[in-house]
């Protein structure tokens, strides 16, 4: 039988609430038709919509990264604020943007929803001078042109906008206004410099990946100014097919969860910066977004071939069991890693492959909404070193049909800053088998279980179709080395003495 241990001395550290964080971009149906909706009789005064909120608001969102993405390396952020909002073509997306969400209407609705701003600046065809105009426009009290433009626009206070990201994947060859490594350490050196100039408090992050020379570079030119860097990760990449990995694949990506975070990691080590810089790992989900015949040198030309395919992000049925699996054993990581990760952004986290999804009457919460639900709500945010003895291994096919062999479990211990008790998240792999697991620790007071499951790995939920929800049972008083059965394909959190 496999055996839970944790020495309760041996703590790892305490975890940011901003690992729960979430992205939103202006692609397909993220900001209009999801979050922002005016004339729909969901929505508030300012449009928003109000199922959203309360939805968001119960898994307890910290921070949102906004406006992109891909997105925002053509976008230029004064054209989104004021009375006058025109219309442009969205070079990265090929659609036209309103402008009619901008800056202004994104810190409402951070207030609103209770949580953090996080701005990611345009790298790509903007200037370092563009950046810190924006950081004029949202943190100064009155001084220049920028802030008394955000007072006639009718914000009279300031933003107080903490947390700034310079670019966006600026490395790759799909974004707009890719730079190679020697060029792009030299413009977050000057953006860096110019919008601390404005508010020397605001922290900054620039985008990275876990490429050495890239990394080396930003870190040698840039990393006195920065105080996070940057990296993303689509495991299953589909973007062109929307055809997802199968549960088994799905498995063997939940053995890749923290591969980057370890490279990351052993760089900033290396060069000394692992106290002061922290990971932003502010991009991630299980799956690529479908967006076929964009990102590609040979572009579709009718929008048969590269507009209406996005319309398959809103297929329901793909975001199964599989994605809970996988979503949990990644936020089991980022805890595991809390001493280096102090921040991520699922992306995205409404409509495409959100964990929230909208219709004009309704939402429908996706099975990796209930994982958010039950980290957010029942997790603690001390973590402690944990062990499984005698782990039972799964052998899998990744997505290239090579052969891997997989723990069955993932976990993470937790204990509270604010309180007595431990929480245990327990993810059981096994697509079919219920599992018995010993818990080997010390611990007093009442158990009680929350998990997720479906009735099979391809459970999911949809409009008038709920397979997925947030279940609880009461386990009685803990004795130490109680054993708890895990169902199969389940996300599992135990709270004792909580």
């Amino acid at each position: 039988m496999m055996k839970i241990i944790t020495d309760q001395m041996n703590t790892i550290g305490q975890r940011s609430p901003m690992i729960y964080g979430q992205f939103i971009e202006h692609f397909h149906r993220q900001i209009y038709g999801g979050i922002y909706d005016p004339g729909n009789s969901l929505s508030d005064e300012e449009g928003f919509r109000k199922d959203v909120l309360e939805a968001l608001r119960a898994i307890h969102v910290p921070i949102i990264r906004w406006p992109g993405g891909c997105f925002v390396s053509s976008y230029h952020w004064k054209d989104g604020v004021g009375q006058v909002r025109v219309p442009y073509f969205d070079k990265a997306w090929r659609v036209e943007e309103s402008n009619a969400f901008g800056t202004d209407e994104f810190i409402s609705y951070c207030r609103k929803l209770g949580c953090e701003p996080y701005i990611c600046t345009n790298a790509g065809t903007g200037t370092a001078e563009e950046m810190s105009d924006w950081v004029e426009y949202c943190n100064l009290e009155s001084e220049g042109r920028y802030a008394g433009w955000r007072i006639q626009n009718g914000n009279p206070e300031p933003y107080r906008v903490k947390y700034w990201s310079i670019g966006n994947e600026n490395y790759g060859s799909w974004e707009i206004g890719a730079k190679s490594a020697e060029e792009w350490g030299r413009l977050v050196t000057e953006a860096a410099k110019m919008m601390k100039h404005v508010d020397p408090l605001i922290e900054l992050s620039a985008a990275a990946l876990t490429d050495l020379d890239w990394n080396i570079n930003l870190l040698r030119q840039s990393g006195q100014f920065l105080d996070w860097i940057s990296i993303h990760q689509y495991w299953d990449q589909i973007h062109e097919t929307n055809k997802p990995a199968d549960y088994p694949a799905v498995l063997a990506f939940a053995n890749h969860t923290e591969d980057a975070i370890r490279k990351v990691k052993g760089l900033l080590m290396a060069m000394g910066l692992e106290k002061r810089i922290k990971i932003a790992f502010d991009e991630w989900n299980l799956k690529e977004w479908y967006h076929p015949k964009v990102h590609t040198i040979e572009q579709g030309v009718s929008k048969e071939e590269y507009l209406s395919p996005r319309d398959g992000n809103d297929d329901n049925s793909l975001y199964t069991m599989g994605d809970a699996v996988f979503t949990a054993c990644f936020l089991n990581a980022l805890n595991r890693n809390c001493d280096v990760v102090g921040m991520a952004n699922f992306a995205p986290m409404i409509n495409t492959r959100g964990c929230i999804f909208t219709y004009p009457d309704g939402i429908v919460l996706r099975s990796t909404y209930h994982v958010f639900y039950l980290y957010t709500n029942y997790m603690g945010d001390i973590v402690k070193n944990a062990n499984c003895l005698e782990m039972e291994k799964i052998t899998v096919y990744n997505h290239k049909g090579e052969e891997e062999t997989v723990d069955m479990l993932d976990v993470c211990v937790t204990e509270f800053s604010a309180g007595p008790g431990m929480a245990v998240a327990v993810v059981n792999k096994s697509p079919e088998d219920f599992v018995e697991v010993q818990f080997g620790f010390e611990a007093d007071g009442a158990v009680k279980g929350y998990y997720i499951c479906g009735k099979n790995i391809s459970s999911y939920n949809d409009i008038a179709h709920a397979d997925v929800s947030v279940l609880e049972e009461d386990l009685g008083i803990y004795k130490k080395d109680m054993t708890v059965r895990l169902r199969p394909h389940s996300v599992e959190i135990f709270r004792i003495g909580c």
